[in-house]
């Protein structure tokens, strides 16, 4: 159990990375966990009313069947293998957190002052963020996963430079608006 419970080096899970992508390479499939609302609006019927939609999804069932066990991997991890550890992240963050109103860096998994009181602000937040995800996902050809692991390794010049524009999405996020929203 302790090697399930506790954390793996990057180069065994690097390596397992590289061997799943090598595998999906040499069957002609691409990863990506975003394309799966696309496969589940076409599975149920969305394809009659637009084109978007109008494809072959049977051929993405393996992942439809991806996307179902991270969802029951997550919840079996969460539920059986934690005892629910908060991660380890650095004083420097912790004090910037705290200096913007975050009184739980450090002491918990996520901050309770956004997740766990669900006011009329946080809604808002997490709705807006939500749709801007969707919409980039949709505007950038996929998501951060298909992109950064399965587009990097196919050698995909737009995924290059899509990870390149998340990069500097999440800087603008952290050092410009999130202090502005807290």
């Amino acid at each position: 159990m302790e090697l399930i419970l506790g954390p793996w080096p990057w180069y065994v899970g690097g390596a397992l990375v590289a061997l799943i992508m090598v595998a999906l390479i040499y069957l002609g499939k691409s990863f990506g966990f975003s394309s799966n609302f696309r496969n589940l609006c076409s599975a149920l019927g969305a394809g009659k009313s637009c084109s978007f939609f109008d494809f072959d999804w049977k051929a993405q069932r393996w992942n439809l069947l991806f996307l179902v066990g991270s969802v029951i991997g997550g919840f079996v991890a969460a539920h059986y293998l934690s005892d629910n550890q908060v991660p380890a992240i650095s004083e420097s963050s912790i004090v910037q957190l705290k200096a913007i109103g975050i009184e739980s860096a450090g002491a918990a998994y996520s901050p309770s002052e956004i997740f766990e009181v669900m006011s009329v602000k946080n809604i808002l937040i997490l709705a807006i963020g939500g749709l801007l995800i969707g919409f980039g996902t949709r505007y950038a050809g996929g998501c951060t996963s298909g992109h950064a692991i399965s587009g990097l390794s196919d050698l995909q010049w737009p995924s290059l430079v899509a990870v390149i524009g998340f990069f500097i999405g999440g800087l603008m996020m952290v050092h410009v608006l999130f202090p502005l929203i807290f």
